[in-house]
């Protein structure tokens, strides 16, 4: 009889310890899916933040690329902002104009930075939309006697240029016109303020820029003719020889889009404004 009672007790504990090793074995199975679905779900994001290296090349021009301004310079924040929404990352290094060109259009760089559409670069670049419009403005001394209203009334006279500036403008046009070239603006400033050219023309910003830094005190010395100019934009341009090129500036276009939709694109461009006056 003991026997007899002793089995259903034993029966019940057996059984109710069945019970709990299937349930515990039940949890650990749950846990360890999940676990494996965490792991899954981080290795998937890790996937998609994945970033390629571009490798891209831009030559010294402030405000828009200069190692030594905040962030690389104008130009050079908005590419690296815009870049951010992308799966790319920039890798930035500034050189001379034309080692940048010729990098570029050889593949030994991915592309450029900040350059001006022209139809010959567009031989060996493929160029995003612009994403920067700059003014071009023609200056002379305040001093100078005569009025300019037209491109035609340069004929004869003597423009300071940079050299390798593709300015849109048909200088051959101009009858009996003298490019004087320099490498940097600055050289041409003071070429016109010395008598050595008689008219600069320039990017706005880069002439706002340099006149407060190094002429700040002789500002009033220049004014701006009233003739009315071409503008110019800033693109990336992927070199073709670069595998993916197309792909690369379609994801660049993209993200210039929605920052242009957000907002930040055009903070970035009031704050670098604001930074420096003009002259009238």
């Amino acid at each position: 009889m003991r026997f007899i009672l002793v089995l259903p007790a034993a029966h019940r504990f057996f059984r109710g310890s069945f019970k709990f090793h299937v349930s515990f074995n039940r949890g650990v199975y749950m846990l360890r899916f999940a676990l494996l679905l965490v792991a899954s779900a981080a290795f998937g994001c890790g996937a998609v933040m994945a970033q390629e290296e571009v490798r891209l090349m831009a030559n010294t021009s402030p405000p828009y690329t200069d190692a030594k301004l905040p962030e690389q310079g104008l130009a050079l924040e908005l590419v690296k902002h815009i870049y951010a929404g992308t799966d790319y990352t920039p890798v930035i290094t500034i050189e001379s104009w034309s080692r940048a060109v010729e990098g570029a259009q050889l593949g030994v760089y991915d592309g450029l930075a900040s350059v001006w559409y022209t139809d010959e670069r567009n031989k060996d670049l493929l160029f995003s939309e612009p994403y920067l419009r700059s003014e071009l403005i023609i200056l002379k001394r305040r001093s100078g006697r005569g009025n300019y209203f037209k491109l035609e009334h340069l004929a004869g006279s003597r423009l300071g240029v940079r050299v390798d500036y593709a300015y849109g403008v048909d200088f051959a046009a101009i009858p009996d016109l003298t490019l004087v070239q320099e490498n940097h603006m600055i050289q041409n400033l003071l070429n016109l303020l010395n008598g050595s050219v008689d008219f600069v023309i320039g990017d706005q910003r880069t002439i706002n820029l340099q006149l407060h830094e190094y002429l700040a005190d002789k500002i009033t010395r220049f004014e701006v003719v009233p003739i009315k100019l071409p503008h110019v934009e800033r693109h990336v341009a992927a070199s073709r020889a670069f595998p993916g090129h197309e792909k690369m500036i379609a994801a660049f276009n993209r993200a210039l889009a929605a920052t242009r939709k957000d907002g930040s694109h055009d903070a970035i461009v009031k704050k670098w404004d604001d930074r420096y006056g003009g002259v009238e």
